[in-house]
């Protein structure tokens, strides 16, 4: 196990019975979500724990080799064109080390939900998809399908029945619907089962969004 990514954590009143990991976007960090888990209104009888990390700071070729947050590197605005695999699965490795840290902290990992959005959504898909145990759920906001093509070799039985929750607005500039689309018609085609939903909304967390993630919560760690 590497160095655990730095985190920011929420935790419940009372005993923590369950985890959620949420990655974070391209130039974000853990706290982009932190005000948010007060408006899913969760009952604290879940006993959700919140674990935000921070990505590592990297040079990314589309911003001109600016340094920022990031899980991988991204170089073309076309996000069908190649990806940096490479960083993606050091980004999966540094995820499924956070999942074990919540076992090791006594959360079974089939009450662990894997979350996140954009470049983060990204990362949930791949590391869930090729996790070796069983997870509670992945939910993938505003994003895209990476590792497509190792995809068959590498995904996991113990997560080929997890529920996915899959969010993408309908006017989105940045991850374009099309995107979402492809990712969600792989997935189906594999067998997965995914709750699409799209939202008049562009590159961000919507209302909508926040009432149907705690919906997802709700069911999946019930």
């Amino acid at each position: 196990m590497t160095e655990l990514l730095p985190c920011v954590e929420i935790d419940p009143n009372g005993p923590v019975r369950a985890s959620v990991v949420w990655l974070h976007g391209l130039g974000a960090d853990g706290h982009d979500f932190a005000p948010i888990v007060h408006e899913l209104g969760l009952p604290a009888s879940l006993g959700v724990r919140f674990v935000l990390p921070h990505a590592p700071e990297i040079p990314v070729g589309i911003n001109g080799g600016m340094v920022m947050p990031a899980w991988y590197d991204i170089t073309e605005v076309d996000l069908t064109r190649r990806h940096d695999e490479a960083g993606m699965r050091v980004s999966a490795a540094r995820t499924a080390d956070l999942i074990a840290r919540e076992r090791a902290r006594g959360i079974p990992s089939e009450r662990i939900v894997l979350a996140g959005v954009s470049q983060g959504g990204a990362v949930a898909l791949f590391a869930g998809l090729r996790h070796p145990e069983r997870l509670a759920g992945i939910v993938a906001l505003s994003t895209y399908l990476v590792g497509e093509s190792s995809l068959d070799a590498e995904r996991t039985a113990a997560n080929q029945s997890t529920p996915i929750l899959q969010v993408h607005g309908s006017a989105d500039g940045v991850v374009v619907p099309a995107r979402g689309a492809a990712a969600r018609d792989a997935l189906q085609k594999r067998g997965y089962a995914v709750d699409f939903r799209s939202y008049p909304m562009q590159h961000e967390v919507g209302w909508d969004e926040i009432v149907v993630i705690a919906e997802f919560l709700r069911r999946t760690l019930a």
